[in-house]
């Protein structure tokens, strides 16, 4: 089995983004459109988290609207987790352009690591803009004359990753499903619109009862009723697209690092997630750290070096160079249904059963859904 690695360029979360605001008209500078998609006056995204493509396809009996319209997918981009496929959508350019490299990173020059989901980390928080300078498609959008918005939980609301991926639109806070379909409604009741619509508990049933599950199929069924009313809700002239930040497997293999001293050997700092592990290296022991965790996880996980993840195109065809420092001396992607866990410094994240992350078709593939009324 081999690392599937992003379709930057081609059919990726980064080219859906950028594919929008030609549809609404935008100029993206040299006016791509990667994914072909039509002109349309409004455009609704329907972010459904965890919501892979192949976990659709295995139940579409439980979201039969949804599985009756899926025609091609998008690869999510590295890591697949939500912090950078938020940035990697808030942005139209892959996670090696925008900064947001994995779900907990090293703060280049200090050490700590910076959670760029709860954005927090010992050092406190970090400006959203200094940590993500990249103007975002909703800047871009607004400044063109186009309604941006985004409707979703209340208690998202100026929290500093949402500053980083979500600059520029116009917050509408809503936690029931009802509320969010209500604030849809009125913002598309412009005459040029782009609004998103997140959902999030489908990956919170994930993580904490598996894929598949009674509450995770339950939550499946109630995001299928959801699009489908959204779709009711599109005025002539728009079009809606129903995406997702990742998909998701379900863990039978765990190893702690906390519990295998010869993992923690030479390691300063332990970053990203179980799916995807940035290790941060103590000075001068970069490559045993390499030799070692390859060593012991042999036929368990893909682990590379970070010239030879950046050199594969992981994070995209480009990293800039101020963001280097941020990616792991490293990079430990288990390739099948193991999780590299750490159950003292990380123990809820350890008693998870769905995870994500890795360059898996189950993690990577997301649905690129459209129903339109153009």
């Amino acid at each position: 089995m081999t690392p599937l690695v992003p379709a930057y360029g081609e059919a990726s979360l980064a080219d859906l983004s950028a594919s929008l605001l030609a549809v609404l008209g935008v100029e993206s500078g040299d006016g791509a459109n990667p994914l072909g998609l039509a002109p349309a006056q409004r455009v609704l995204v329907f972010l459904v988290d965890g919501l892979g493509a192949e976990l659709l396809l295995t139940y579409p009996a439980r979201a039969p609207f949804l599985a009756a319209r899926l025609g091609r997918v998008l690869t999510a981009g590295f890591p697949a987790t939500t912090a950078t496929s938020l940035g990697t959508l808030g942005t139209g350019l892959p996670p090696g352009e925008h900064g947001m490299l994995g779900y907990q990173v090293a703060v280049p020059g200090r050490d700590y690591l910076f959670n760029c989901l709860r954005w927090d980390g010992p050092g406190g928080p970090i400006p959203p803009e200094e940590w993500q300078p990249t103007p975002t498609v909703f800047e871009r959008a607004a400044a063109a004359g186009v309604a941006v918005s985004y409707v979703g939980p209340a208690s998202f609301e100026g929290t500093g990753f949402n500053e980083a991926v979500y600059r520029g639109v116009r917050f509408v806070g809503a936690d029931e499903i009802d509320d969010r379909i209500e604030g849809v409604r009125r913002a598309l009741a412009e005459p040029r619109a782009h609004v998103t619509v997140y959902y999030g508990d489908l990956d919170s049933a994930g993580h904490q009862h598996g894929w598949g599950s009674h509450a995770w199929l339950d939550q499946l069924a109630r995001v299928d009723r959801m699009a489908e009313r959204l779709a009711g809700l599109l005025p002539p002239g728009s079009a809606m697209y129903v995406t997702a930040d990742h998909g998701m497997i379900n863990a039978t293999r765990r190893i702690d690092v906390d519990a295998v001293p010869a993992l923690r050997e030479g390691v300063a700092l332990l970053g990203g997630e179980a799916r995807a592990r940035h290790v941060y290296a103590a000075p001068g022991a970069a490559g045993a750290v390499l030799e070692t965790w390859r060593d012991l996880l042999a036929g368990k996980a893909w682990v590379v070096s970070r010239e030879e993840a950046v050199a594969s195109g992981w994070f995209g065809p480009r990293v800039r160079d101020e963001w280097l420092p941020r990616i792991g001396d490293v990079i430990a992607v288990p390739s099948g249904d193991a999780v590299i866990t750490a159950s003292v410094t990380e123990p809820k994240e350890s008693s998870f059963i769905g995870y994500h992350g890795s360059l898996t078709p189950e993690e990577q593939y997301v649905p690129m859904l459209e129903v339109s009324t153009r």
